[in-house]
């Protein structure tokens, strides 16, 4: 019986899929529009300049400060709690 859902799930996913590509009007991108006023194209270096190395860099200086200005004295491993048997070997000794 799982099979049998499994492809009934996978005809109905893809056939949404299909439908929906059908259905939807291209972009355009290539029409200009009214008052459209593209500037320069970015160069290879400056297009993984803006989308890469720079949200990294983002990131690790959040991190950065985050770990630096953080003032938690709690750090330390905590010790894991003594078994019963271990605490009334202890009392008796």
């Amino acid at each position: 019986m799982d099979k049998k859902n499994a492809l009934r799930a996978g005809a109905l996913a893809a056939g949404t899929t299909l439908m929906m590509l059908l259905m939807s009007s291209p972009a355009l991108a290539l029409t200009r529009d009214d008052g459209d006023d593209p500037g320069p194209g970015l160069s290879m270096i400056e297009t993984l300049g803006l989308f890469v190395v720079a949200p990294i860099a983002l990131f690790l200086l959040i991190a950065g400060l985050t770990w630096v200005l953080d003032g938690s004295t709690d750090r330390e491993p905590k010790t894991k709690a003594k078994t019963k048997a271990a605490t009334k070997a202890d009392a008796k000794a």
